[in-house]
């Protein structure tokens, strides 16, 4: 399938590029980002070697929906979303740590705690929780933003006393995200399911906090189907869940966690296919709307022309 694996454009009064790990990013004048949400997938930090159909869109579209439903909450960076896998933006000055929210132990913190960890990022966990299971209230474990490599984990004392955010930013940061990670439960909840955990990203426009990048995404978010959700907990079943955690399962499973020498499985048409599948079914759960694939006949072309026509009316 036509699907965006990279893209190489150049735009009038461009002034720079950056590849993420899955966006590709293009300043323009020094004052604005025209980014793209390619269907490249990464796992443990790693870009997998093939694109997913449908990715970009699905992940764009979410975060376009849900910065819109939190911007009474916190301002964001948005100006317009001219494609199904653009989105145009003010650049922001970004803070060099992510904030995570956890309302319940699953994923990284689950396995900390499997290893017999009761702190992350600082945090005490109480004793006898088993995956899964609801945190007496949510946590904050921020990670730093690495610009290469893995992000880390980090305690707000050491972001504090390393002076990486001062601390009235940071007391406004912990604020901005209780706050999303509430309105993202609520919406979750209206559609039957749980926000589990989430990041996210802020930056500063002249002093003034924003939220940046994209949340409430099955990138950086996990969900779990609330129906059955206490049965399934009870039998020590596994969860049902909506997240990027069943590709990390899957590598796991093949013997690849990023780790220095491991090799990543071969990623069968089958596999691929099955994981945009599984992208669209959380669009389709989360947003309450059937999915509507974007056209991938020529779809470098088309991204081009929407980022062209959007910056020629701004």
């Amino acid at each position: 399938m036509n699907s965006i694996k990279e893209t190489h454009f150049n735009f009038p009064g461009q002034t720079g590029y950056y590849k993420g790990k899955v966006r590709d990013v293009y300043t323009i004048d020094n004052k604005y980002l025209a980014m793209v949400v390619s269907d490249r997938i990464s796992a443990f930090d790693v870009v997998l070697p093939e694109a997913i159909p449908y990715k970009g869109q699905v992940l764009n579209q979410i975060a376009a929906r849900f910065l819109e439903a939190t911007a009474d909450i916190v301002p964001n960076w948005v100006i317009s979303v001219p494609d199904p896998s653009v989105t145009i933006g003010r650049i922001c000055e970004p803070f060099k740590v992510e904030m995570v929210i956890r309302g319940y132990l699953a994923g990284h913190a689950a396995r900390e705690y499997a290893a017999g960890r009761r702190q992350v990022c600082g945090v005490s966990l109480p004793e006898g929780l088993k995956e899964n299971d609801i945190l007496p209230q949510p946590i904050i474990t921020p990670t730093t933003k690495a610009s290469v490599g893995h992000d880390e984990d980090i305690s707000k004392e050491d972001i504090l006393a390393r002076g990486i955010v001062s601390a009235e930013d940071y007391a406004q940061l912990e604020a901005y995200t209780q706050a999303l990670f509430k309105r993202g439960t609520e919406i979750a909840a209206k559609q039957g399911l749980i926000l589990v955990d989430t990041k996210y990203e802020f930056g500063k426009i002249d002093g003034k906090i924003y939220l940046i990048d994209e949340i409430h995404t099955p990138d950086s978010s996990r969900y779990f189907y609330k129906e059955g959700y206490a049965e399934r907990q009870q039998k020590d079943e596994p969860q049902k869940q909506l997240s990027k955690e069943f590709v990390r399962r899957w590598l796991i499973e093949n013997g690849f966690q990023g780790k220095d020498g491991q090799v990543v499985p071969v990623m069968t048409p089958e596999i691929v296919e099955s994981i945009s599948d599984r992208y669209i079914e959380l669009y389709e759960k989360i947003i309450g709307e059937a999915f509507v694939k974007s056209d991938t006949n020529s779809v470098l072309n088309r991204v081009e022309s929407a980022i062209n026509h959007a910056l020629s009316v701004m």
